[in-house]
């Protein structure tokens, strides 16, 4: 059996090349990673669809209420209205101008829509996130209204209240 002697200047000379090729490895593989990553890039945004734009501000809301349509009052659905808000509502918001928690409704059929009034009672979150009058309540009373888990006959309801209210008032 015959041994190899090493001595420091082999060693020395086994290192240099060990270590210029780890180097040159290691400069292939970023080499490869950084190209194929552009070049998956570059394939995934090829299909991709264009950003989708923000709904259209019509004045009625991000929700399910898309239209709405009012006749004469109805006395027995705004009383109704009146419990529904009394036990949902009445914590955070006063029937006259009086800001609490959120602002106060006093007008409110006058300043919004039907169906804005609606789909913010019913779908307040993403009102707050793509309604831009909304937006503009949040950040004016920084607190997001609370989802009560109203249906949409209870919303009308709670319409027909403030609409009673409204009324009245004028």
């Amino acid at each position: 059996m015959k041994h190899e002697l090493t001595t420091p200047d082999t060693a020395s000379k086994r290192i240099t090349r060990l270590s210029s090729l780890f180097v040159l490895a290691l400069g292939c593989f970023f080499f490869i990673s950084c190209s194929s990553g552009t070049d998956k890039k570059a394939e995934s945004n090829a299909g991709a669809p264009a950003a989708v734009a923000e709904p259209v501000d019509d004045g009625k809301g991000i929700g399910p209420v898309k239209h709405v349509t009012l006749s004469e009052l109805d006395p027995q659905l705004a009383e109704q209205g009146k419990n529904l808000y009394e036990g949902k509502c009445s914590a955070c918001h006063r029937l006259d101008g009086t800001k609490v928690v959120g602002p106060g409704l006093a007008g409110i059929t006058d300043r919004r829509s039907p169906e804005w009034i609606m789909n913010m009672i019913i779908n307040p979150e993403e009102m707050t996130k793509k309604d831009p009058t909304a937006k503009k309540l949040l950040a004016e009373h920084l607190t997001q209204m609370t989802n009560q888990n109203v249906t949409e006959q209870d919303a009308r309801a709670m319409l027909e209240y403030f609409r009673q209210l409204d009324a009245s008032a004028n």
